[in-house]
């Protein structure tokens, strides 16, 4: 990867289908490095969709091996991980609810110790950063293979314009914590909104994360989590061509 090359995740915010994830990366596989897919969703109502489960880990593995790229996905348990481990899944990363979960994050990363996996750790949902690196740390202190983290914003109950505010003093902190470790930011999950995430991008870029990841869905409109906030493929091609990475 180039020294000025920014690392680009996109895919669906959930697996619903196998036609709707294999057309999702079948319209966007070229011009990324890596698919995002939701298996297991930890939604705060048990009546919203949850995604498919181990089904989808079929798909997944069966989508890696033709399209020869990696996907990667959200783990919470031990058993998600030995799960995906069986299908040839090495990509993880861990959500802003487990990550303020010592003891998740405790028995995943010991599980994580010398395995050739990487593990992407994103910032808990409230603006703690002492629990964000608490969680870097343990991943450490366990000898992860390779480390990464994602940015998506913090909850703070009088957020008006986003879903999540990013608050970029917060990410200064990490990288001057972290120079060593990339940054992904998420610009899907900060903003909430479609429309607004060409700013995020773009100010994410000047506090020079390392990458983005961003929710492409075939059918945004239709889809079955966060559908306000996920792009079309043709609206995600556009977006990096703005942003000037295509």
């Amino acid at each position: 990867m180039g020294k000025n090359k920014k690392i680009i995740i996109a895919g669906p915010c959930a697996i619903e289908t196998k036609m709707q994830f294999f057309e999702t990366i079948e319209s966007i596989y070229h011009d990324i490095d890596m698919i995002r897919c939701g298996v297991w969703k930890a939604r705060t109502s048990p009546y919203s969709y949850s995604g498919q489960g181990e089904k989808a880990l079929e798909w997944i593995q069966d989508a890696q091996e033709k399209y020869k790229i990696c996907c990667a996905i959200e783990i919470g348990t031990l058993n998600h991980l030995n799960l995906a481990l069986k299908y040839q899944i090495r990509h993880f990363w861990i959500g802003a609810r487990t990550t303020g979960n010592p003891f998740a994050v405790e028995e995943i990363s010991q599980n994580l110790k010398n395995k050739n996996v990487e593990i992407w750790i994103k910032n808990p949902i409230f603006p703690d950063l002492q629990l964000w690196i608490g969680a870097i740390e343990r991943f450490k202190k366990n000898k992860t293979n390779s480390i990464k983290l994602i940015h998506r914003g913090f909850f703070l109950e009088n957020s008006k314009k986003y879903r999540n505010q990013p608050r970029w003093d917060l990410l200064k902190k990490i990288q001057k914590k972290y120079p060593k470790i990339p940054i992904i930011c998420d610009p899907s999950h900060i903003s909430g909104k479609r429309t607004l995430i060409k700013g995020i991008c773009e100010k994410a870029l000047k506090q020079k994360v390392d990458g983005l990841m961003i929710e492409v869905h075939q059918k945004p409109n239709k889809a079955l989590s966060d559908s306000q906030q996920q792009l079309s493929p043709k609206k995600f091609k556009k977006l990096l061509i703005n942003l000037g990475l295509k």
